[in-house]
């Protein structure tokens, strides 16, 4: 048995110096190595080879496109309006050592260099051009960032504006100011409608006293030259005209007579004599 124990130590040391020195990397992945404290190469996916005790898989880095939410953060416009903005990257490592040594944290870098360029850009707009130019912004965001972070051996595939909303100050200050408007255009057209109303009613009053100034000279004409007629139809023979005029007379005097407020109606003695001298004549004539 004491001859065995060697050999099976000396298979105990070939299965760790294997386990040590033999590297699998899974799809999706590579891994730093350093040599004694300093780095020495990157390991790709499948089987490698290092060399056990002196080599040290120090990083595993992701190939995968990487998600970066990049929190939200309050801008101020060009025209002083603070509005909220936050932003989603997505990135992709294509140098791991320049990931894991240029930089302590790419993520938060990133988040950091996002946000800066963010308030730079939107800084340089008024609120409407920040509301509705989210294609420009992300292009300009992106085309801030990507020298930055390829320094660190990382590829911004694109970066997109999330939300961009002004604060709750200033949501309450739009709405109050939406209201205000709202309520002038309805004072307005208010007051447009009483003053149209009122021109249509002076202007219906106007053709109202225009027609009956019409109807009262029609009348006018009318009388006289019912009078003409009668004058040019009389002429010396005025029994025709004393006969009408009498039963005129005598109707008036019998409303008059029916009246509440008739209390006594005087009849002349000599009545076709009063009704010549309704016409113009001489009573004994």
């Amino acid at each position: 048995m004491e001859s065995l124990f060697p050999v099976i130590a000396f298979f105990v040391l070939v299965l760790v110096v294997i386990s040590k020195g033999a590297r699998i990397v899974p799809q999706g992945s590579k891994w730093v190595v350093q040599r004694l404290g300093k780095y020495h190469c990157t390991l790709n996916p499948g089987l490698s080879i290092i060399v056990p005790f002196i080599d040290v898989v120090a990083y595993r880095v992701t190939t995968k496109d990487i998600v970066l939410d990049v929190p939200s953060q309050e801008v101020i416009t060009r025209d002083n309006v603070v509005i909220v903005v936050n932003a989603v990257a997505y990135i992709n490592i294509v140098q791991p050592e320049k990931a894991v040594y240029g930089v302590e944290d790419f993520r938060i870098a990133i988040q950091n260099l996002v946000q800066t360029s963010l308030r730079s850009i939107i800084g340089e707009m008024d609120l409407d051009d920040a509301l509705s130019s989210r294609d420009q912004i992300k292009a300009r965001l992106k085309e801030a960032i990507s020298d930055d972070i390829a320094d660190w051996g990382i590829t911004l595939k694109t970066v997109e504006i999330q939300d961009i909303n002004p604060s709750e100050r200033m949501q309450t200050a739009m709405e109050e100011q939406a209201a205000a408007e709202r309520q002038r255009r309805a004072t307005v057209s208010r007051a447009e409608g009483s003053k149209t109303a009122a021109i249509l009613e002076a202007e219906g009053r106007l053709e109202a006293s225009r027609r009956d100034a019409d109807a009262q000279v029609l009348l006018a004409q009318a009388s006289q030259r019912a009078i003409e007629m009668i004058t040019e139809a009389v002429k010396e023979n005025e029994l025709p005209a004393m006969f009408l005029l009498g039963e005129r007379y005598i109707e008036s005097v019998r409303e008059m007579a029916s009246s509440q407020n008739g209390k006594l109606v005087m009849l002349p003695a000599d009545l076709p004599a009063a009704i010549r001298g309704l016409l113009g004549g001489k009573p004994g004539a």
